[in-house]
């Protein structure tokens, strides 16, 4: 049960002065009417007793018993008029309710037993004056202790058992507020978990879309650039039939630079989430490029992860598309994680496709440090020849995202990245990626 549906409910149906329940009310006025009617049989009684007017009698004792109407508002004034009306009444219906509803209220319970102490002792004494003001008892020969007993025990059953009841009910409110409480804030935790979650799960599924991102990025576009590339070099020495050499290496080009598009577009689905869906023919384009680039000779496999050892093919791809590069390998070659090898390969792999695309024909210097704990990768290149800019007659696209990516993965893993202009206006990649492995092993 919700409290906060609960307080609504009650806030927009019933209430009546400090009723919020009608059940209530019935409970009420019928406990008033028993005392009222308890009130006008024992005020006749009283009145024959003491010579009285009944009128001056059953009246008053009327109209307090009816003040038990009030008990949920003012219990300790119930009291206080039952113990006024302990002459006539002992023992009555609105002194039992009258402290049972007492009890069940905040009220100190000093203040309870203070009261509960008034009404059991007054009714022990008027039960004992009636014991010793009736004939029939005064005739009976009994032990002198006897009346005060019975006196005592009437005192008792007026005033503890409803004082019990009522702090038992009082008791068993607050537990169940207790629980209740909890519940609620165990469901507020809940929500906020339920809410947690929703966020991992949105952070889950970016990253993911980015790795995948980084993934066909790496995968297909080296793989792509060197195709228009190679295009590129046949439709320029092509001799022995120029005319359809130079059709069939446009169209080559073509199809390099359309599923170079369609690549852009899938990776800024993939980034920025929209709600754009690759069409099913550059679906398949990619995958069909992504294949044939895997079965090439010197291209690692992705579900091994390529390895740093296969830098020098990545190399010797380049060279064979024209690009003069020169590699330099320092220290000793370790077994590092297979994330480091595959960031670093990644990274060389980005640079040079960066060259192809930005600087056809500058000359480019690779170098792999392998230190204590860490590798450290730098692609540097030269101005373009001729100072021409951009990837020459290949005209090669770029997404802007390879920078990015390559970032991305080393900051990942904890490395530092730098990409940028060299002063004598070539470009420079450089990473530095900390051995994982053997950060846990010193650890």
């Amino acid at each position: 049960m919700n409290v906060q549906g609960a307080e609504g409910a009650v806030a927009g149906g019933f209430r009546l002065g400090w009723w919020t329940r009608r059940r209530s009310v019935v409970v009420d006025v019928g406990i008033a009417l028993v005392a009222v009617g308890e009130a006008l049989a024992r005020g006749f009684s009283f009145a024959a007793m003491t010579g009285l007017p009944a009128a001056l009698v059953v009246l008053p004792l009327a109209l307090a018993s009816a003040s038990v109407v009030l008990r949920r508002r003012y219990p300790v004034a119930v009291v206080l008029v039952a113990i006024s009306i302990l002459p006539a009444c002992p023992g009555t219906t609105i002194a039992l309710v009258g402290l049972y509803t007492l009890a069940t209220t905040d009220a100190p319970r000093r203040v309870i037993a203070m009261l509960a102490t008034m009404l059991g002792s007054g009714t022990s004494v008027v039960f004992y004056l009636l014991m010793d003001q009736d004939q029939g008892l005064r005739a009976q020969e009994m032990p002198v202790w006897f009346p005060p007993l019975v006196a005592g025990i009437f005192g008792v059953v007026s005033a503890v058992p409803p004082v019990l009841l009522g702090l038992y009910v009082r008791a068993r409110r607050r537990l169940v507020e207790s629980l209740r409480d909890r519940a609620f804030g165990l469901e507020r935790e809940l929500a906020l978990l339920a809410e947690r979650a929703e966020e991992r799960a949105v952070w889950a599924r970016e990253q993911e879309r980015r790795r995948i991102a980084r993934e066909m990025h790496d995968v297909v576009a080296h793989r792509v650039s060197l195709m228009v590339v190679h295009a590129a070099a046949l439709q320029a020495v092509a001799v022995k039939d120029p005319e359809k050499a130079a059709r069939n290496a446009s169209l080559i080009g073509d199809m390099g630079r359309q599923a170079l598009t369609e690549l852009r577009t899938m990776l800024g689905v993939l980034r920025n989430g929209s709600g754009a869906t690759p069409t099913a023919e550059a679906s398949s384009r990619l995958a069909e490029l992504a294949a044939a680039a895997g079965g090439e000779r010197g291209e690692p496999a992705e579900d091994g992860g390529p390895v740093l050892g296969e830098v020098r093919a990545l190399v010797d791809q380049s060279r064979a598309a024209g690009m003069t590069v020169d590699l330099a390998v320092e220290g000793e070659p370790r077994g590092y994680a297979a994330q480091v090898e595959s960031t670093a390969y990644r990274v060389i792999q980005e640079a040079l496709t960066n060259v192809h695309k930005h600087a056809a024909g500058a000359v480019a210097r690779v170098r792999v440090a392998h230190r204590e704990g860490e590798v450290a990768v730098l692609v540097q290149n030269d101005p373009p020849r001729g100072g021409a800019a951009g990837g020459g007659g290949a005209r090669l696209p770029s997404g802007g995202n390879g920078l990015v990516g390559m970032r991305e993965r080393v900051v990942a893993l904890g490395g530092g990245f730098v990409s940028g202009p060299t002063d004598g206006g070539g470009f420079r990649v450089s990473a530095v990626i900390p051995d994982r492995s053997v950060a846990a092993a010193g650890g």
